[in-house]
Formats: C-alpha cells, structure tokens, sequence
C-alpha cells in the first residue's frame, strides 16, 4: 500500500469509528461497482428519524495545508456518482429500508502535530 493508500485508510478506520460511536452499524467498507467507482462505507441508521437509513458515505481524508478541505469535496459530479453508486448498491441488496437513502460525508484533517479532527455531515447529496 502506498502512502496515498494508508492515509484514506487511516481516515477510513477513523469514519468507521466515528459513525460506530453514533450509533450506525457498518455493514460494509470499500463496496466497488465495476469502473463506476467505489462506496467508502455502507451503514445502517436505526437512530434517524423516520425509520432506518441506509448511508452511503464518503471519506475524505487531508493532512494540514492540503489544497482544499475535505469538506469541499463532494461536488455536483462527485455527488451524481454516489447516487447511482447507492442505486447499484441497493439493487444488489434489496432494496431501501423503509427510511431510505442518505448521502454522509466524514472528512478527516491530520494536523502536524495533535490529533486529528473528523466532522461529520449528514445528508450532502
């Protein structure tokens, strides 16, 4: 694994650990979809309001003095591509629960010294 490779794990582990903490149940880590892309993480939301949700969420992950936070990564086509990544992801697993589908992303800063700071947001697409 490169270096590239062990920093979006790192954050991976970290996201993981974060959406445990919630509440959420991972279901599964690194879901790919042929050349269409890749689900960081699939959970399960029993603690949302309407009923369980699955979550398809993302994770980003930059050290300190990167170019853009995290946070500024899902754009227009990057959300598009979770979408039908979800759909995928549902077809092969049944379906929605009855509280549908949401789109999360955790974005995870390492700072040079410290540790690192990982937010959370619901529902970015």
């Amino acid at each position: 694994m490169n270096a590239r490779g062990a920093l979006g794990k790192y954050g991976e582990d970290l996201a993981v650990r974060l959406l445990e903490a919630a509440g959420m149940t991972v279901l599964q880590r690194n879901w790919r979809c042929g050349r269409t892309g890749e689900i960081d993480i699939v959970a399960h939301d029993d603690t949302a309001p309407g009923g369980p949700v699955l979550v398809i969420c993302e994770v980003k992950t930059r050290r300190t003095g990167a170019y853009e936070h995290p946070m500024a990564a899902i754009t227009p086509t990057k959300a598009d591509r979770l979408k039908r990544l979800a759909g995928h992801w549902l077809a092969d697993h049944g379906g929605p629960p009855p509280g549908g589908v949401r789109i999360d992303l955790v974005g995870v800063v390492l700072p040079r010294r410290g540790a690192p700071r990982a937010e959370h947001v619901q529902g970015v697409a």
